[in-house]
């Protein structure tokens, strides 16, 4: 049985669906106004594995996350740029989108965007109103009345007197009381906006996330996942507002990743300590940063450093390995040899979906693998037959998979692939000549150029590292 970690109840609880065997999972996505950043990178992989596994479970997923693309950030970075606020915002959509296919992740199901979702918005707000959780102010904007919701604060654990000591109201504000949250904003002069009941404004954040969730899952969901920075405010009046609407419980599960960090400091463009998913994926293989996310707690915090990433990549690598062919010169296991192989291989199964099921526990997974990978690696150094490993490396491919590892070697062009060819035979007639200083250089040429090679009994085999 699967058990997921609740942030709503702070315990972790067996995993039930609303409808058998559909899960309905809305994952807040990216404020579109400038490069997307590892830490976007980290969630968007929880969240992408969490999705594989339910798949690989049997359960058909519906998998929207969206993309904000009306806020004030993108408002100030459009001025900056003297470029149009929804214009820019779709390049940055674009360039993510395209990010995320490097990134080996599953496209969503449906991606809404806060601009092409303004009439249910509008409607949204309008209800709050009509049922009195919401009132228009003096000044045009539109706020949520907190006092409204006895539950306010049932996320966070937070108490609104509590959360009341510390706020206040801002100069320009019309609010009743000081935690009440906007709904709409009045338009200030030269901003984007549209028409409403109130007058030209656009929507506050956290009613943006409920009218696109009510648009593309209905009023009642499984799992509503983001980060954990995330729980206060916005996951908080999130959950006031549409269980205010629609008088339903709005998420069976809440969902939070840990923050990345980068030097004991969380990763984030306030902070200007960010590295942009492109500067990444220039440097690393994308499973290089999922193999960090695995190899972690999804709820922790993730340390993001050299020394982490070397790690990560050596694992990778490992990895790698397994998928090798045998050798040309085996002669096959014999058939209590082979009878070991298929049991280390379920063995594996079992021991992977056990870790999966206890809170997607991707470290144990991994652990899982790598047996099968040592079984398989055994195997072969014992001379096991190409039709000996297949089953075993099926499996291996398949419970990789499930966490979106690609375990692809680089691959170079086909001039490239003919000059290490060249340089490796090279290589082999100095060795057999004993030229070892030519050896050596040649072996350090073909490490330059990214190729990692293997002498063996039968010969010498490279890769592109």
């Amino acid at each position: 049985m699967l058990k997921i970690y609740n942030t709503l109840t702070r315990k972790t609880e067996e995993f039930e669906t609303l409808e058998p065997n559909l899960v309905k999972m809305y994952i807040c996505g990216v404020t579109v106004y400038n490069d997307a950043h590892v830490g976007h990178a980290m969630s968007a992989l929880v969240f992408d594995i969490m999705r594989r596994y339910l798949e690989y479970r049997g359960y058909t997923v519906k998998h929207v996350m969206n993309y904000t693309d009306v806020d004030d950030k993108i408002i100030n970075r459009a001025k900056q740029l003297n470029e149009d606020p929804l214009k820019l915002s779709q390049r940055y959509i674009e360039e993510y989108a395209k990010e995320l296919v490097n990134l080996n992740v599953l496209p969503a199901t449906s991606n809404p965007q806060v601009s092409k979702t303004m009439p249910l918005i509008i409607k949204f707000i309008e209800g709050l109103i009509q049922k009195e959780h919401a009132y228009p102010a003096s000044n045009g904007d539109v706020y949520f009345r907190v006092t409204s919701d006895d539950d306010y604060g049932k996320l966070s654990a937070r108490k609104i007197d509590d959360m009341q000591a510390g706020a206040r109201i801002e100069v320009g504000e019309a609010k009743d009381h000081p935690m009440d949250f906007a709904l709409w904003k009045t338009a200030k002069a030269g901003e984007i906006s549209w028409d409403s009941p109130w007058g030209k404004g656009r929507p506050g954040w956290h009613i943006e996330c409920s009218a696109m969730s009510l648009a593309e899952l209905g009023e009642q969901i499984d799992i509503h996942g983001g980060g954990n920075d995330l729980i206060f405010p916005h996951h908080e009046n999130e959950i006031a507002q549409s269980e205010c609407y629609t008088g339903k419980p709005f998420s069976r599960y809440w969902v939070h990743n840990g923050m990345l960090q980068f030097g004991g400091e969380k990763m984030s463009k306030s902070l200007g300590n960010i590295v942009s998913i492109k500067e990444f994926l220039s440097k690393r293989s994308a499973d290089v940063m999922r193999m960090l996310v695995l190899n972690g707690t999804y709820r922790a915090p993730l340390m993001f450093n050299d020394e982490t990433l070397d790690s990560a990549e050596k694992n990778v690598e490992r990895l790698k390995s397994t998928l090798k062919p045998a050798s040309p010169s085996a002669k096959g296991l014999a058939a209590d040899a082979a009878s070991a192989l298929a049991s280390s291989s379920e063995s594996a199964k079992a021991n992977f979906g056990e870790a999966m099921d206890n809170d997607f526990n991707t470290a144990g997974a991994v652990a899982a693998l790598f047996e099968l990978s040592k079984a398989i690696n055994t195997a072969r150094d014992n001379a096991a037959a190409e039709a000996q490993l297949t089953s075993a490396q099926n499996t291996f491919r398949e419970l990789s998979g499930v966490l979106g590892l690609k375990l692809e070697d680089k691959k170079g062009s086909s001039e490239k692939d003919a000059e290490v060819n060249t340089l490796i035979a090279e290589r082999n007639e100095a060795r057999k000549q004993k030229q070892w200083k030519r050896s050596d250089e040649i072996r350090d040429q073909l490490k330059e150029m990214g190729v990692a090679i293997e002498d063996s009994k039968d010969g010498t085999t490279w890769k592109w590292g």
